[in-house]
């Protein structure tokens, strides 16, 4: 057998441009509608800009949400996280050790990875995981996100797995 006839496998996808691919692509309206109706105001955005920021007070990548006292800052009330997706570990792990000591749910809108290890360390049993339907399309999209998206609901000792229709 010669070397021509080995092919390498084309890749494509989002595993292509894994970590370089834009990163702050705003969580529909629509969506947080549907959150607010079922779970109550957000008050606060905890990682965002001007330009996607999904309530008038939110942390910006200069405040740098990870270094914020989200529970003595923000003691109750429910606080909204669609962080970048290429490095979640950090941000799941701080949901579940800030919503331990405020009154009010963290909300953390991610693919839906239950095989990763931040999820088993820091939100299997830790959270109320939602497998969102139907798929979303981000703002700034025009298609829906090509993986399932879950979004993982820490406070109150709530835990354990559902699916949510939420359109």
């Amino acid at each position: 057998m010669s070397n021509a006839s080995i092919t390498t496998p084309v890749r494509t996808g989002p595993s292509v441009n894994r970590g370089r691919s834009k990163q702050d692509y705003g969580t529909p309206w629509e969506f947080i509608h549907a959150v607010e109706k079922r779970f109550g105001p957000i008050v606060w955005d905890l990682a965002a800009h001007a330009g996607n920021a999904k309530h008038a007070n939110f942390y910006s990548t200069v405040e740098n949400t990870l270094i914020q006292p989200w529970a003595k800052a923000h003691p109750t009330g429910n606080l909204w996280l669609n962080p970048e997706f290429s490095d979640i570990a950090p941000y799941a792990q701080k949901c579940a050790l800030e919503s331990a000591s405020r009154h009010g749910f963290i909300f953390l809108l991610t693919p839906a990875s239950i095989g990763t290890d931040w999820f088993a360390s820091h939100v299997n049993r830790k959270a109320l995981v939602l497998g969102l339907s139907p798929r979303m399309t981000f703002e700034g999209t025009t298609d829906p996100y090509p993986k399932d998206l879950s979004l993982s609901v820490f406070g109150y000792g709530l835990h354990g797995f559902d699916t949510w229709r939420w359109k």
